[in-house]
């Protein structure tokens, strides 16, 4: 079955290690295959990935476009234990992440890791305004 995939005008898609852009018209495109597929939204870069979350999300993100997870290996473990150490809270959303890519979905540990980012952004707010992040039983708030 073909992945399905609508393209605002002049948005852009990845697919491997090509970039399409659509032209000024709304298109419709199906993809088969099993090449790594990003729709511009969820394509960070380095200039992008400005905090621990959304670094660690880069390099998901190239693992998965290289199909290639020993690549960034010790980098990725490097990050997850950066951000575990400065917020442990994180640890379930890490486990997730980390189960994801043990079973080879890369996209799926993508979704988790935009989950993270949300999550992270959740913690800085709360830290800006003398929150703690966690809920009275002592999980976090999500």
């Amino acid at each position: 079955m073909a992945l399905k995939v609508e393209l605002k005008p002049g948005e852009r898609l990845l697919v491997g290690n090509s970039v399409i852009t659509n032209s000024d018209q709304r298109t419709r495109l199906f993809i088969e295959g099993t090449a790594p597929v990003l729709r511009e939204k969820d394509i960070l870069t380095v200039e992008t990935a400005d905090t621990p979350a959304k670094n660690l999300y880069l390099a998901i993100q190239i693992m998965y476009v290289e199909q290639s997870v020993e690549k960034l290996q010790k980098s990725y473990f490097e990050l997850v234990n950066d951000i575990v150490r400065a917020a442990p809270s994180t640890l379930p959303l890490i486990d997730d992440i980390n189960n994801e890519i043990l079973t080879g979905d890369l996209y799926k540990a993508l979704r988790v890791a935009k989950k993270l980012i949300d999550y992270e952004g959740e913690l800085l707010s709360d830290a800006a305004s003398g929150g703690n992040g966690l809920s009275a039983d002592g999980t976090p708030d999500r």
